[in-house]
C-alpha cells in the first residue's frame, strides 16, 4: 500500500495531463471516426512523456531544481519570459477548460445546465489547492481517476473486433473518406495532449514539493515508468472502446456524455456512475494541476517563494497566482464558450511551445556540475534528441493545420 501511495504523484499527473477533458472527447472524436489509425500518436506521445518525465524527476532529485529554474537559467531572462508568457496562457486556456469540464459532469449528474456549475467547479479547485494537503490531492485524485479503466474493461463485453483493432494499431492509414489534414490534426492534439508543458512543471515541482533528493530516485522513476504509461493506457481504452459501438453508424462525438455510450451499453447504470467518477477525477486533477503548474512557473520565473505546502502569508504571490488565474479561467467559462473546443486548442497550440520547455531540461540533465553520476546515458540523449525533433517539426506543422482543417472540422 505504501509502494502504492509513492507513485500517487506519477498517476495524478498522467490523469490530469493524457486524461482530461479534451483528451476524453479527442480520444472519443478518433476512435469513432478513425478507428485504431492514431493509436500510435497516443504510444508516442507517452513515450516522449515517460523520456523526458524521468529527465525532469532526475534533476528534481538530483539537482534539487524544478522545471523553471531550469529554464530561465538555461534559456536567459528575456528568452525564458517568452516561453513562460506561452506557458500561462497555456495554462490559463487549459484550466478554464477543466473547469469546465468539471461542470459537464456535474452535468451529467444533475441534468443542470453546465454554466450554472462553473462558479461552484471553480471555487472547488481553488479549495482543493488550498486546503487538500499535497498527499491527499495527488492520491485520490489519482486513484479516483482509475475508475476509467472501465472502458478497458466495456471491451471485453462489447462485440470487438480485436484483429481489426490490433492491424490498425500495427498498420495505421488515414481511412477511406478521409483527408490528410484532418487525420494529422487529431495525431498531433493526442500527441500536444500528452506531452503539454504544464505536466513537467507539475511533476517537476511535485518533487521539490515532496523533498525528492537521490535516496527518492526509485520512486521518481517510478512515477514515470508506472504512473505516467496509465494514462496512455487509459485513452488507448477510451479511443477502443468507441471502434465497436460509435464506428459503425459513424456517430460524430461532440459532447461528453456521447463518449460514455459504450460503458453504458456494456455495463448499464454502474457502469455509466464509474465513469462519471473517472470523468469527475481527470477533469477536476487536470484542473488543479494547471493552476498549480501556473503559480509554480510564474513563481519561480520570478524567484518568489512558492510550495503548495507553504501557508498564504509564507508564499503570497504564489497563492495569489493561483487564485488568480483560477478566478480569470472561471470567468472566461462563464462566457459560454465551449470547454471542449477550447482544451482542444490549447493542447494543439501548446505543441508550438514544446521546444522551448524541454530542451532546458536535456541540457541540465546532461551537466555533471548538477547531475554528477546522474546525467543522461548516450541512448537517453539518442531518444531525447528524436523526440526533440518530433517536437520541432509538430511545432512548425501546428498552425497551418489549424487553418487547413478548421482546427479538425
Amino acid at each position: 500500500m505504501k509502494g502504492l501511495f509513492n507513485l500517487a504523484l506519477g498517476v495524478m499527473t498522467a490523469i490530469g495531463g493524457f486524461v482530461d477533458i479534451g483528451n476524453i472527447v479527442t480520444s472519443g472524436i478518433t476512435g469513432a471516426r478513425f478507428g485504431m489509425t492514431l493509436a500510435w500518436a497516443v504510444v508516442l506521445g507517452t513515450v516522449i512523456m515517460v523520456l523526458y518525465g524521468e529527465m525532469a524527476g532526475r534533476v528534481a532529485a538530483v539537482g534539487h531544481r524544478a522545471l523553471f529554474d531550469v529554464v530561465r537559467e538555461r534559456l536567459g531572462v528575456r528568452f525564458a519570459l517568452v516561453n513562460l508568457a506561452a506557458s500561462t496562457v497555456l495554462s490559463l486556456l487549459t484550466l478554464a477548460a477543466e473547469i469546465g469540464g468539471v461542470a459537464l459532469v456535474l452535468q451529467l449528474f444533475t441534468g443542470v445546465n453546465y454554466v450554472i456549475w462553473v462558479p461552484l467547479a471553480g471555487a472547488a479547485v481553488w479549495l482543493a489547492i488550498w486546503r487538500l494537503p499535497f498527499p491527499v490531492l495527488e492520491t485520490v485524485f489519482g486513484l479516483l481517476g482509475l475508475a476509467l479503466l472501465v472502458f478497458a474493461a466495456a471491451l471485453v463485453l462489447l462485440p470487438t473486433d480485436w484483429s481489426r483493432l490490433g492491424s490498425e494499431m500495427i498498420h495505421p492509414a488515414v481511412p477511406s473518406g478521409e483527408a490528410w489534414p484532418t487525420w494529422l490534426f487529431y495525431a498531433i492534439s493526442l500527441l500536444g495532449a500528452c506531452i503539454v508543458p504544464y505536466q513537467v512543471v507539475f511533476f517537476s515541482s511535485g518533487g521539490r514539493e515532496e523533498g525528492w533528493s537521490v535516496a527518492d530516485m526509485r520512486r521518481a522513476r517510478a512515477n514515470t515508468l508506472i504512473g505516467f504509461p496509465l494514462g496512455g493506457v487509459l485513452s488507448l481504452a477510451i479511443m477502443a472502446a468507441m471502434v465497436p459501438v460509435l464506428r459503425p453508424d459513424s456517430v460524430d462525438v461532440k459532447h461528453l456524455g456521447q463518449v460514455a455510450l459504450p460503458v453504458a451499453q456494456a455495463f448499464g447504470v454502474l457502469g455509466l456512475i464509474l465513469t462519471f467518477i473517472g470523468f469527475a477525477a481527470c477533469t477536476f486533477a487536470a484542473g488543479a494541476e494547471s493552476a498549480l503548474s501556473l503559480g509554480y512557473s510564474v513563481s519561480q520565473y520570478f524567484g518568489w517563494s512558492w510550495g503548495k505546502w507553504r501557508r498564504p502569508a509564507d508564499a503570497p504571490r504564489f497563492h495569489l497566482v493561483c487564485l488568480t488565474g483560477t478566478i480569470a479561467a472561471t470567468a472566461f467559462m462563464l462566457t459560454t464558450i465551449d470547454p471542449i473546443t477550447v482544451t482542444i486548442v490549447s493542447v494543439v497550440l501548446g505543441a508550438a511551445a514544446i521546444p522551448l520547455t524541454y530542451l532546458p531540461l536535456l541540457v541540465v540533465a546532461n551537466d555533471r556540475e548538477y547531475m554528477g553520476r546522474y546525467v543522461n546515458k548516450r541512448w537517453q540523449n539518442g531518444l531525447a534528441m528524436l523526440a526533440l525533433l518530433v517536437m520541432v517539426v509538430v511545432s512548425v506543422v501546428t498552425l497551418p493545420l489549424i487553418f487547413a482543417t478548421k482546427a479538425g472540422q
